[in-house]
């Protein structure tokens, strides 16, 4: 690799977020909140098998689980000071779905997620961007869904580490699915699963 490639390499990866700043794992018991709509509640099944408490068995960490079925990223944002006086050593934000089914214009959400991550920069919490899919029309006809592209947007310019596809792979099998956009128990299972291998590379797991 020429140096001209290696700075290309360096700047890409700084822009992606591709490491974790700290470079320090946390600890069993660590605080966690993992923050969103219903995907983060786990509607479709029960608490105990939405993702925050699979994540939670496989980690020791103690993920709260502040989903909330049928919030928007105003929602979110509304309810934010009290997720952040509750100190949490992370957050896993996964917000936007509803945004895209009742067609709120994408710049009121990118600015609205852009305030949340703000806050949580502001407080030192580091913040984890989980993509959503986009729910056009024809993705939920044909079922082949695909992350929105402004979660990629933010991402960039806001320097944070994204989760990507994760979302959009499980609801494009109907067997992980227990409705057209929601997983189901062994839906939200891989999704944990997969979150946790994309935590372990970025260090925030030994």
């Amino acid at each position: 690799m020429n140096r001209r490639q290696f700075l290309i390499l360096s700047i890409s990866s700084t822009l992606l977020g591709c490491h974790h700043s700290s470079g320090h794992a946390l600890p069993k018991g660590a605080k966690i909140s993992a923050l969103g709509d219903s995907l983060t509640e786990g509607y479709g099944t029960t608490m105990q098998n939405a993702y925050p408490a699979v994540l939670a068995q496989l980690t020791g960490w103690n993920v709260r689980n502040d989903g909330v079925s049928g919030n928007t990223s105003k929602d979110v944002l509304m309810r934010l000071e009290g997720i952040i006086q509750a100190q949490p050593q992370l957050v896993l934000l996964g917000i936007g779905g509803n945004d895209f089914l009742r067609q709120i214009p994408n710049t009121e959400t990118i600015n609205n997620i852009n305030q949340i991550i703000t806050q949580f920069k502001n407080a030192s919490i580091p913040v984890v961007l989980i993509a959503e899919p986009y729910l056009s029309a024809t993705g939920l006809i044909t079922g082949h869904l695909s992350d929105h592209p402004l979660y990629k947007q933010i991402a960039q310019e806001q320097h944070i580490l994204l989760f990507a596809d994760a979302w959009s792979d499980i609801l494009s099998d109907k067997s992980l699915k227990s409705d057209p956009i929601h997983a189901n128990a062994q839906g939200y299972r891989l999704f944990a699963e997969k979150l946790l291998k994309y935590l372990k590379k970025q260090g925030f797991l030994a």
